[in-house]
């Protein structure tokens, strides 16, 4: 699927709440910086359980705040009354681990 504005839209707000719920430092940090020292470091996987995409994380920055925002991610989407099925992941809902 070829990158559109609305998805390079969509994955800038994504980095932007992301920076903005684990705070500082990372808050501060260029895309260079954010991209080699939090994504950079990440390991995981992609594993599918019924209707739900789980991904694992491994070497995660900060795991216990990533983990009090995204881990039961589906639940606490529709607490706030989103949709948690994603439509262009064939409506999987993605979910996050941080061991």
């Amino acid at each position: 699927m070829p990158n559109t504005g609305g998805q390079t839209l969509i994955a800038q707000t994504v980095i932007y709440q992301l920076r903005e719920r684990i705070g500082q430092p990372l808050r501060q940090w260029d895309a260079a910086h954010f991209a080699r020292d939090l994504f950079g470091g990440l390991e995981g996987d992609i594993r599918v359980e019924e209707d739900t995409i789980i991904v694992p994380y491994y070497n995660a920055p900060k795991v216990e705040l990533l983990r009090s925002h995204y881990e039961g991610l589906p639940d606490k989407l529709r607490a706030e009354g989103i949709k948690p099925e994603i439509p262009w992941l064939f409506d999987f809902k993605p979910d996050f681990r941080f061991k």
